[in-house]
């Protein structure tokens, strides 16, 4: 594979391959706030490396090497995307090179603003768009999340997408390099990508959580249940009386009168022993540590026998047993359903037809705590069409797809892999060869022969012939040759 650094083949916002100097991007000098002083400050280290595995030469990313440190590094766009009426493209390769235990490899898109200082950019400078993988313990996530402006507020609140309804755990552990991709357009829909492949898609206005516009209407908080509202659907049947002859008393189970001790019960045999082969410990101190005893070990002379110690006879369910009685239900006359407050008008009410006019972003930054180092990323890019972000994956996340696939072990060694994580598969591996087999021996073994078979093809006993049977033969025979000369005889008139 001969490699070239990608070159963007339209109209781009901002691109980042890290085959040369990490120019453009800057650490972050600040500390996270609301924690503690010792872990608080963004010092976790990056660097540019190439892959440890799958390499392509000549092709480097930013790694995220520290463990249990903060991180922080950010870049300005070459230009300031507008929500308009261009859609929104953010693409970037992930490869978690030592799996992922607990962290995250997703960016923020930063809201435009006056003060934006790229060295201090934080966990709570604000944001436009927070996309990308993150996991920790069993939860796997992949995050698209926008801050919605509350337009009669003015506050901001965090929209996130749905999950994707796709398994996440194989991409995060595989330590290969995948490649994450975010459209939103502006018809206020969005699609999600791992791999060029879309693993979710919707609407911001019916796909987000919260969803975007509140409810028009709200519980009546200032409305009580009224204290006589009967909730009950069915009730005591008030008029039930309990049996004369329902006895509460008895229990639930009883002895097996029927049980009989097992022949061989060594009802002066203990169950367990002190260990002949025990030894008080050197250190032992009497004085200290009391008198010492042999640990306890299973009676070996129990092993051979139904039991030892005093036997007991097994309990059995009573049949007299009924518990305590309680009265059948019925349904309740007074039944009122369950309550609800009444509704009102939410006094919080408005409505957002078109949520894709979000703030306008001018950087890009990568805020991450993580327990896994190596984290790589590469080939960032923020356009408005889909051809240039494709065109870019290909000289990029394409190349290293090939050089993945060409070093994947052969099938042999994937089946066994599978069936390590899959002990189950191994019996499947053992049917799928031993049916052929045993097809094949069913059918092809020779079978022994039978009198039955030695019978039937015995040939019939030749019969004498008489002398009359031969001349008869001969005179057919001789009425053969004469047709056969007189064809030949007008043959050859023919073609004279």
């Amino acid at each position: 594979v001969v490699y070239q650094t990608p070159k963007p083949t339209g109209e781009v916002y901002f691109t980042a391959t890290f085959d040369g100097v990490l120019a453009g991007w800057v650490l972050s000098k600040t500390k996270k706030e609301d924690t503690d002083v010792n872990i608080a400050k963004y010092d976790g280290k990056w660097e540019v490396e190439e892959l440890k595995e799958n390499t392509v030469p000549g092709d480097r990313g930013l790694v995220l090497k520290s463990v249990a440190k903060h991180h922080a590094i950010s870049a300005m766009l070459t230009k300031e995307f507008i929500f308009d009426d261009k859609p929104l493209i953010v693409q970037y390769e992930v490869n978690f090179q030592e799996g992922i235990d607990c962290g995250g490899a997703y960016i923020k898109l930063l809201s435009s603003s006056n003060d934006l200082n790229l060295e201090y950019f934080f966990d709570k400078t604000p944001y436009t768009i927070m996309f990308g993988p993150d996991k920790c313990g069993e939860d796997y996530k992949l995050h698209f999340i926008f801050r919605h402006k509350n337009p009669k507020t003015g506050e901001y609140d965090e929209k996130h997408a749905k999950r994707p309804d796709v398994d996440l755990k194989k991409l995060y552990l595989d330590k290969k390099t995948h490649l994450y991709t975010l459209v939103l357009k502006p018809d206020d829909t969005f699609e999600i990508l791992i791999d060029q492949l879309v693993v979710s898609k919707g609407s911001l206005l019916e796909d987000m959580i919260p969803p975007v516009n509140p409810q028009k209407e709200i519980d009546d908080p200032s409305d009580k249940k009224p204290d006589d509202w009967d909730e009950r659907p069915k009730i005591p049947d008030p008029n039930a009386v309990k049996p004369d002859d329902w006895d509460e008393d008895e229990p639930s189970k009883i002895e097996d009168p029927d049980a009989v001790k097992p022949e061989g019960w060594l009802d002066d045999e203990p169950q367990y022993v002190p260990d002949p082969n025990g030894k008080k410990p050197k250190d032992w101190d009497e004085e200290m540590d009391g008198e010492w005893e042999a640990p306890q070990i299973p009676n070996p002379k129990c092993e051979a026998v139904p039991g030892c110690g005093h036997w007991v006879r097994p309990m059995k369910n009573n049949p007299n047993y009924k518990g305590k009685w309680k009265a059948p239900l019925i349904d309740n006359p007074n039944y009122q359903g369950i309550w609800s407050p009444r509704k009102i008008p939410n006094p919080d009410y408005f409505e957002d037809s078109h949520p894709f006019k979000m703030t306008a972003v001018s950087a890009i930054g990568l805020e991450l705590w993580s327990m896994t180092s190596d984290i790589y990323f590469d080939n960032f890019i923020i356009c408005s069409e889909k051809e240039v972000a494709d065109r870019w994956a290909a000289d990029g996340w394409g190349l290293k797809k090939l050089v993945a696939s060409a070093n994947e072990p052969g099938m042999f060694s994937q089946l066994v892999t599978a069936a390590e994580d899959h002990p189950w598969l191994w019996v499947l591996y053992i049917l799928t060869l031993a049916l052929p087999v045993g097809l094949g021996v069913l059918f092809c073994w020779p079978t022994k022969k039978t009198d039955e078979d030695i019978d039937f093809k015995k040939p019939d006993i030749s019969k004498p012939i008489t002398k009359g049977e031969l001349d008869q033969e001969g005179e057919e025979l001789d009425d053969d040759e004469i047709e056969l000369e007189e064809e030949k005889e007008n043959e050859d008139t023919a073609e004279d």
